[in-house]
């Protein structure tokens, strides 16, 4: 009798690559200093509705909560650019530029062809092109 092993846990592809480890880093500080500021916030209603003496300092530290994790989201975008300009951006021809690329050099060589064939029976003047376009 043949068994065959079955994994409860398969591996499938991922629908886009992992973020790089210090946006990942920034995007997780970002979201437990938001989540810090939520809960302040929530505890600052409760106290107020409560007509509590510690609505008024959890306020302000609410307030300064808030302006740490707006700080926080942007540096995770800031995080995000700097690493796609140094590590992350991989230049290579798109297939506009290559289908470009090669229309230019299919005419240039068949004005080339033309110029020896002209060559071979008359002359033809010569007409200057810039950077051969």
């Amino acid at each position: 009798m043949d068994v065959q092993e079955q994994n409860v846990w398969t591996e499938e592809p991922a629908a886009r690559p992992r973020m790089p480890e210090p946006v990942r880093a920034a995007a997780v500080r970002a979201g437990l200093i938001s989540a810090v500021a939520l809960v302040q916030g929530i505890v600052e209603v409760l106290l107020t509705l409560g007509r509590s003496w510690l609505s008024a300092p959890l306020l302000l530290t609410t307030v300064l909560t808030s302006v740490v994790a707006s700080w926080a989201v942007l540096d995770v975008w800031v995080t995000r650019q700097v690493w796609n300009q140094r590590d992350g951006v991989l230049s290579s021809p798109s297939s506009a530029a290559r289908a470009a690329r090669a229309e230019r050099r299919r005419i240039r060589r068949e004005a080339r062809a033309a110029a020896a064939a002209g060559a071979r029976g008359r002359q033809r003047p010569h007409i200057p092109r810039h950077l051969g376009v």
